[in-house]
């Protein structure tokens, strides 16, 4: 089994980089809204996922933990104005779900916004919301986003996950591009990022278990370090991890002295705006894979020990 100081050195490094480079969170309140105003919003509700993620699991240390409230605080406060600015995304787009899954992860870690819930409630009782016309694993997402706010899924979870990639448990060798990600995020939102993973079907974790570490090695030898992570993420979520020592040697050996980590290969060069939007998330997805992965090497110790 790996190293588990390594795995969780990965994450404090992620998270020291993301502090050092919070001011990338930003948004573009006067951007044309045919260029998307939204589009912003997709790396801060990442990083307050991944935050609850690691409250959740609690196998933090302090150094962690602090880095991981000061990154909500700061985001919350300053790059989305205490929510007024998910506010104001949903009266720019009133059918796009972005702010609502933004503003989800920060609800549940205290923060408030009585404006976006109440906009929320109100769309949601709408035919159009139900309609929006969405792939199935983004219909999976909102689904489960909406019942963790309490709402009545638009379509129930159970009705979706056949229509998935994954859920069709298809030849294995055609997993490359965005078919990679839906896989990974199929497993997400079917285990609430990890917390259940008894919420995979049972064909579903043995289709996993049989081809997940073959694409772990092929994503590996490619140096695709941001899809290595999150397949990291999925194996963590699996009801027997496998922790894949080599992969997590070389996911860790790819990350760089700063804490951040190459999407593909080596680092790229570019601006620090350029920069932080090419690097941000393969760096939250190490942060993510970090958590749950220590979180299960813990677990195992623990019942070796008993």
């Amino acid at each position: 089994m790996t190293d588990t100081r390594l795995m969780h050195t990965v994450g404090v490094r992620a998270l020291e980089w993301l502090w050092a480079h919070r001011d990338g969170f930003r948004l573009e309140p006067d951007v044309d809204p045919e260029v998307g105003f939204l589009e912003r919003f997709k790396p801060v509700g990442e990083l307050a996922l991944i935050c609850r993620v690691l409250f959740r699991e609690g196998v933090a240390g302090s150094r962690q933990a602090e880095l991981a409230r000061k990154l909500l605080d700061h985001t919350w406060r300053h790059t989305l104005d205490g929510g007024r600015m998910l506010a104001r995304g949903q009266r720019i787009e009133p059918l796009s779900p972005i702010p609502f899954e933004v503003y989800l992860p920060y609800k549940e870690l205290g923060y408030s916004e009585p404006q976006v819930e109440r906009a929320t409630v109100l769309y949601h009782r709408t035919h159009s919301w139900a309609a929006l016309e969405l792939d199935p694993t983004r219909r999976l997402g909102l689904s489960a986003f909406q019942r963790r706010f309490g709402l009545t899924p638009s379509m129930p979870e159970a009705d979706i996950v056949g229509s998935t990639w994954l859920g069709r448990t298809p030849e294995p060798w055609t997993v490359s591009g965005h078919i990679a990600y839906d896989v990974t995020h199929t497993v997400f939102h079917l285990t609430d990022w990890g917390e259940h993973p008894d919420g995979l079907p049972p064909d579903i974790a043995d289709y996993l278990a049989m081809w997940l570490p073959v694409w772990i090695d092929d994503w590996l030898d490619l140096k695709r370090w941001d899809l290595l992570g999150e397949l990291l993420v999925v194996d963590a979520c699996l009801p027997r991890p496998t922790l894949d020592e080599r992969a997590w040697e070389g996911f860790a050996a790819a990350q760089q002295a700063d804490g951040a980590m190459p999407a593909v290969r080596e680092m790229p060069q570019g601006e620090p705006d350029e920069l932080f939007d090419m690097i941000y998330h393969p760096t939250l997805v190490a942060a993510f894979a970090s958590v749950l992965a220590t979180s299960r090497a813990l677990t195992e110790l623990t019942q070796v020990a008993s």
